[in-house]
C-alpha cells in the first residue's frame, strides 16, 4: 500500500474549532477535513435532525408523480411496482408498496429475472402489466436509459414514473415523472441518493400531501439505511441523516424480515458495516441464486412466524452464493495465471458457465487481488453479461463509454458497472478496454492507497477521545472511519501470527512511555518479522472496541505496518 497522509487543516481553523466545540486539535482537524468549520455544520453533522432533509417537492417532476399517483388512487387503477434485483432494488420495491397498500389495496409488485429478463425495465415485465391490467408502473431503482422500454408501454396504454439515481443519457425515457437527482435540469439540492432513498423522496411527497409528518415514515428507514450501506453512496448530508435514524430503527423496532436475520446473530447493536456485510448479502443472495422475489416477501412480511421462514430460505441462498464465488474466483485467478496476464492493466476474464448471479462478486474479489478496473463476464442467453469493478479514483463507467462501439448495452456508477455484448464482439472489446484504461489512468491509481486522516501519538488514544470518534457514525464514503498513523512504536513482545492458518497478526505495542494498547491486523501475518523484530515501526489503524468475555476494551484496528 502506497500511505497517503492528509494535508493538515488551516491551523486558525483547528483553533478556532477546538474552541468552541472543547475538544483537541486532532478531534477539530477531522470535522474540518470533513468540509466541518463551524459550531452549527458540528452540531448538524454529531446531531442529525429529520428537519434536515430536504424538501421533496424540489426534485424535478415530483409533483407531477405525486398527481399521477393520486390520479391512480382516485380512479381505482392498479399500481405495479418495479424494481431491480439487488438489495437497492429490493428495498426500494418494499418500501414504495409496503407504504401505499397502508391507504390503497390495488398494488402489486414486480421483480425482473436475473437471467431471462436481465437489469433494468423489460419487455417482459411490461407484457406482464398490459397483461393484468396494470396502468401505471413506478420503476426504482432502474429506469432511467429504458427509453424503448418506457415507448413500447406507451402504446399498450401503461404511464411509466421512474425513480432513479443512476445517470442519465442525453435524452430522457418519455415517462409522466422522472424523478432523479442526477438529472442535468434537476436542482435538488443533494445529488447522492440511492435509488431506496429518491424513493423515500416520493413517498414523503405523498404523505405530505395527506398530512402525515416525517416521524410517520420513520418505520420505512430500515429499508432506506440498508439500501445506502449496500449501494456504497456518499454517507453525507441527507444519506447521513436518513443512514443515522435508519440504524436507530433497526436496532429498536426492526420489521419482521430484519429481525429475522438480525436475531440469529450475536450483536446487540448492529452498525452500518454490519448491515453491509450481515443484512445486505442476505437479501442479495435471493436475487443472486434465485429470485428477488423472495427478498420482497421478506422485507414486506408483517408475521413475524412468517418472515422467520422466509430468512431461512435466503440463509441457505447465501450459503449456496458464499460456495460458488469461493469456487468461480478460484477459477477465475486460475485463468489469469495460466493465460499469463498478471501484467495487463485491467483484468477481463471469461467463462460462459460461471453463474450470473455472483460475477460481480468475484469481480470484486479480483480487484482486490490485482487492483485494477475488472470486467468478469458470462454467457446470459445468446449475449455475454458482465460485471465491472474498478479501483479508488478511476471511472469505469467513463472507461465503457470509451468502449462503446463493442457494447451492446451498459450501465452503473464510478466504481460499479454492469453491460452486455455479443460473443464475437467479445475478444476486440478485451482489446480496447485494456487500450483505454491504459491511455486515461494514473499508473499510481494502480498501487492500494491508504489514505491517513492524521498523525497521532498513542498516548492520545484515551476513552474520551474515542467516544467522540464514535459519534462521527455513520461510517462511508465521504466520511469513512478515520484513520491514523503512529510512528517509533515497539511490540512490548507479546506480538504474535494468530489465526487458524496464521495470517492474522496480534500485537501489543507501545510509543514510549504510553500505556500498552492491543492491536489486531487481519490478513497481516506476513508483517511478523517487521512488528516483532525488536526494532521500532509505525502503524496506520483505525480505533474499535473489542468484547471478549463480557468486558470490552479499546484496540487498534490495524491496517497497515512499515518499517
Amino acid at each position: 500500500m502506497r500511505w497517503n497522509l492528509k494535508p493538515k487543516p488551516d491551523p486558525d481553523k483547528v483553533e478556532s474549532l477546538c474552541n468552541s466545540l472543547e475538544v483537541e486539535p486532532v478531534i477539530a482537524a477531522l470535522l474540518i477535513q470533513r468540509g466541518i468549520e463551524t459550531f452549527e455544520q458540528a452540531k448538524e453533522f454529531f446531531r442529525p435532525q429529520l428537519s434536515d432533509l430536504h424538501d421533496p417537492m424540489l426534485m424535478k417532476d415530483m409533483d407531477r408523480a405525486v398527481a399521477r399517483i393520486e390520479r391512480a388512487v382516485a380512479e381505482g387503477e392498479n399500481i405495479l411496482i418495479y424494481g431491480d434485483y439487488d438489495v437497492d432494488g429490493t428495498t426500494s420495491v418494499a418500501l414504495m408498496s409496503s407504504y401505499l397498500r397502508t391507504y390503497y389495496p390495488h398494488v402489486s409488485t414486480y421483480i425482473p429475472d436475473r437471467y431471462e429478463e436481465g437489469y433494468g425495465v423489460s419487455f417482459m415485465g411490461i407484457d406482464f402489466a398490459a397483461d393484468n391490467d396494470f396502468s401505471l408502473i413506478i420503476a426504482l431503482d432502474c429506469g432511467i436509459k429504458a427509453i424503448d422500454k418506457v415507448e413500447y408501454a406507451s402504446r399498450k396504454g401503461i404511464d411509466f414514473i421512474i425513480c432513479d439515481h443512476h445517470r442519465p443519457g442525453d435524452v430522457l425515457p418519455a415517462a409522466v415523472a422522472v424523478l432523479d437527482p442526477k438529472r442535468l435540469d434537476c436542482n435538488y439540492p443533494y445529488k447522492e441518493l440511492c435509488g431506496c432513498g429518491v424513493g423515500f423522496k416520493l413517498v414523503q411527497a405523498l404523505a405530505n400531501n395527506k398530512d402525515q409528518t416525517i416521524e410517520d415514515l420513520l418505520l420505512y428507514l430500515d429499508l432506506v439505511v440498508t439500501a445506502i450501506g449496500a449501494d456504497i453512496v456518499p454517507i453525507t448530508g441527507e444519506n447521513r441523516v436518513l443512514a443515522y435514524y435508519g440504524l436507530k430503527v433497526i436496532n429498536s423496532n426492526p420489521r419482521p424480515g430484519f429481525k429475522a436475520i438480525v436475531k440469529q446473530l450475536k450483536k446487540k447493536s448492529l452498525n452500518i458495516t454490519d448491515v453491509v456485510f450481515i443484512i445486505a448479502p442476505r437479501i442479495n443472495a435471493a436475487g443472486r441464486m434465485k429470485h428477488g422475489n423472495h427478498a420482497v416477501s421478506l422485507l414486506i412480511e408483517t408475521v413475524q412466524a412468517k418472515a422467520d421462514e422466509f430468512a431461512k430460505d435466503i440463509e441457505e441462498f447465501n450459503t449456496e452464493r458464499r460456495d460458488t464465488d469461493k469456487l468461480i474466483t478460484e477459477e477465475a485467478l486460475k485463468q489469469i495465471r495460466e493465460n499469463k496476464e498478471e501484467e495487463r492493466l485491467t483484468t477481463v476474464v471469461y467463462n460462459e458457465n460461471w453463474h450470473k448471479g455472483v460475477i460481480g462478486i468475484v469481480a470484486s474479489r479480483l480487484t482486490e487481488t490485482y487492483y485494477r478496473p475488472t470486467l468478469v463476464f458470462t454467457k446470459s442467453g445468446e449475449k455475454l453479461a458482465a460485471s465491472a469493478r474498478s479501483v479508488r479514483g478511476f471511472d469505469v463507467y467513463n472507461a465503457l463509454e470509451g468502449c462503446a462501439d463493442h457494447i451492446e448495452q451498459f450501465g452503473g456508477h464510478m466504481y460499479a458497472a454492469g453491460l452486455t455484448l455479443k460473443e464475437e464482439n467479445y475478444p476486440a472489446f478485451k482489446d480496447s478496454f485494456e487500450r483505454v484504461v491504459s491511455d486515461t489512468i494514473d499508473p499510481l491509481l494502480l498501487t492500494p492507497e491508504l489514505r491517513i486522516d492524521a498523525r497521532i501519538d498513542l498516548a492520545e488514544i484515551n476513552p474520551r477521545f474515542y467516544r467522540i470518534l464514535k459519534q462521527f457514525a455513520p461510517f462511508g464514503p465521504g466520511n469513512q472511519n478515520p484513520v491514523f498513523m503512529s510512528e517509533n512504536v515497539m511490540d512490548t513482545g507479546a506480538g504474535k501470527c494468530v489465526g487458524s492458518d496464521k495470517s492474522h497478526l496480534r500485537l501489543v505495542v507501545r510509543q514510549g512511555s504510553s500505556r500498552p494498547l492491543t492491536g489486531i491486523g487481519f490478513g497481516l501475518g506476513d508483517k511478523e518479522s517487521v512488528a516483532c523484530g525488536g526494532k521500532p515501526f509505525k502503524i496506520a489503524y483505525s480505533l474499535d472496541e473489542n468484547e471478549w468475555q463480557g468486558i470490552v476494551n479499546l484496540q487498534l484496528r490495524i491496517k497497515d505496518i512499515k518499517e
